[in-house]
Parts: C-alpha cells; structure tokens; sequence
C-alpha cells in the first residue's frame, strides 16, 4: 500500500501534537509494510484555488497554477492508495493549509453532473482518487468539537472516495503532562497499533478507537489547569512554544491555585502507608495556611491547619512560588534560611522528590 500521509500543523515537529499523533499513526503503517511518505505543508508553496476552471476546460485535469502543488503533490495524490490528512482543528475545521490542499485537488473532478443513489447532485471523477483518513486535535477536552469537521469531511467526500476513518484527540496538551504519561503512552500505542490495522483491513477496530479517544482527565480538571498555564505565560510574556522550550511550570497567584497544583507535583506515594499531615504557613502577598493530607498515595487540600502537623513549612507565599517554577533554589534558600521547616525533613525530602 503505497500512503501519502498530508500534515498541515503550522509548529515544529517538536511542538506540534498533530506531528505526534500522526508520526505513531504511519509508524504502525510501516510496521505493517506500507509504503509512508510524510509531506509537511507548511514546508511547500500552495496558492490558493482561484475558481477559474482552467482545469476543467482548457486543460483538463491540470491547474493553471505552477506551484509545487500541481508539480509534486497533486500527482504524488493521484498515485496514492491512501492519504491521511492530518490537521489542528482550528475554528471548528480543518486549518487553512490543508483546506488550501483540498480545494487544489479540484482536477481530479469532471465538471458533469450526476446523481447518486440518495438524489443528491454531485461531479464524477476524471482521475481514481485514493482513500482517505482524516486525523486531528484539538486543545478542548471534549470530543464534541469535532464534530462541524467530522460532518464536513465526511460530506465533501465525491460518489467514488472512500472516507475509511475519522481520528480525532481531544485534549491533545495533556499527551505531555507526566503525571498522565501512562495514560499517554497508550493512547500513542493504540495510535500506531490503528495503523497497522488500517494497512491490513482498511479499518480500525471499536476497541482501538476507544484507546485512542478516551478521556485523559475531567474536563474540570483540564480548564482550571489550563488557565494557571495561560495565566504563566502571560504574566511571563511566552508563548506556549518558549514555555515549553524553557521547560517552565505553571505558577500559582493565588492560594486556590496553589492548592489545586501541588498534588500534581509531589510524590505522594512516598509516603506509603502513613498519614502525613503538610503544612504551609505562607506570609507576603498571600497571609494564609493550608494543608494537605497525604494518604494512600493522594493529596487532599484544605484551608487552615492543623495543630500538630508532621511537616510545616514558614515560607513567603511568592519565594515558595519561584522554588516550584525553579526560579530560586530551594536548597540554597533553605540553608540561608529564607523559609523554615518543622517536623519530618526526611519524609518532605522523599515527597518532594517527584514522580
């Protein structure tokens, strides 16, 4: 099977969660034997369509325009069994490079019209068309976002076009998040496992799709953290490709924030089957306490404290805040005693030592 795999992500490959998806979906294709070329949009000159219909009058089946488009890509298109058209979804739909690829395929079409099995009008083929997989994400959590592109994929298909299959990954972001890095790895295996399957069946299987759509964490979850992020990168003036670049953390402004961010960042499980109670007793911007009770390998938090905690820490709310995003060394701020410590220092060390 000869597949010509289309990816208009407009980021570089390491910042691009479409590249992701896609490089496990034809990974699996080339464990299965097919024959892969990955063609990156964003990499080639294609004008858009101008409606004139040179290629259906006066030269038919080729475009007026001369672009790579209609030297390269075009008959790489004609000559193919399969294409995957891999796109972010942007304002409900595919992104305007792959749009613009779309549209340039109009040679492929006859000017008659015909009518199919339904009464619907639609223009026979000049040219076999190969069979397509449409594959997107999106940054909202919900799978329902989809769905304007799912209907106009598989509505703009002619009589003779195979649509074979719909992939689609909502709340893409949180491929990269490590305390999900499980939960992603099998969401990517299922991807590949899908194009194995699409080689040797033309299919993929309920029980494959269901890996890769599944939910990653309560939509909840997913906008509260969401906005701490956005809030970082502005506060900081990033963007999200810089902030990754940095490997920078979301930072909490508030102690609400704080206390919804920090069981994602602690070792929990370190505590194994004791009780410990964590204390912080912040001053500076934010005058408060809260605690967090580490039990069974979870974070609970609450406001106030206690009066025997197993670990208190007397810290500045905003030194704490630029320990956790790296910006100051806990360490050394300990040893010169910017914030004070009472109570187990072995157990917060081995909580504090990550995932």
């Amino acid at each position: 099977m000869k597949v010509l795999a289309l990816n208009s992500g407009a980021r570089a490959d390491g910042e691009s969660y479409t590249t992701l998806m896609l490089n496990h979906l034809t990974e699996g294709m080339k464990d299965a034997g097919a024959d892969v070329e990955i063609i990156n949009l964003r990499t080639r000159k294609i004008r858009n369509c101008i409606g004139c219909f040179t290629c259906w009058t006066k030269t038919p089946g080729r475009c007026v325009h001369k672009d790579d488009m209609t030297e390269e890509l075009f008959p790489k298109f004609l000559a193919s069994d399969l294409v995957i058209y891999a796109s972010p979804l942007y304002f409900h739909t595919l992104n305007a490079a792959m749009a613009a690829f779309m549209e340039r395929t109009l040679p492929a079409a006859l000017p008659f019209f015909e009518e199919d099995e339904d009464g619907n009008t639609y223009h026979p083929m000049r040219f076999k068309t190969p069979a397509s997989v449409l594959l997107s994400v999106c940054g909202f959590p919900e799978m329902s976002e989809f769905d304007a592109m799912r209907e106009f994929f598989e509505r703009t298909r002619d009589k003779n076009s195979q649509p074979v299959a719909v992939i689609c990954r909502a709340g893409a972001s949180l491929l990269s998040a490590p305390q999900l890095a499980a939960k992603s790895r099998d969401v990517l295996e299922a991807t590949r496992q899908a194009g194995r399957e699409l080689v040797k069946n033309m299919k993929i299987a309920p029980e494959t799709m269901e890996r890769i759509t599944r939910s990653l964490g309560s939509a909840k979850t997913f906008r509260k953290m969401g906005n701490i992020y956005w809030k970082t990168c502005i506060t900081e003036g990033v963007t999200p490709g810089e902030y990754d670049r940095r490997k920078m953390v979301p930072r909490p402004q508030s102690m609400e924030d704080f206390m919804f961010m920090f069981p994602f960042g602690i070792n929990a499980k370190a505590a194994r089957d004791k009780k410990v109670l964590l204390q912080f007793n912040f001053t500076g911007a934010i005058n408060e306490s809260c605690l967090f009770r580490i039990e069974k390998g979870r974070a609970q938090a609450q406001t106030g404290g206690d009066e025997n905690p197993d670990i208190a820490i007397d810290t500045d709310f905003d030194l704490w805040m630029d320990i956790i995003t790296r910006k100051a060394d806990g360490q050394k701020m300990f040893l010169e005693q910017k914030y004070k410590v009472r109570g187990d220092l072995e157990m917060m060390m081995k909580i504090f030592g990550g995932r």
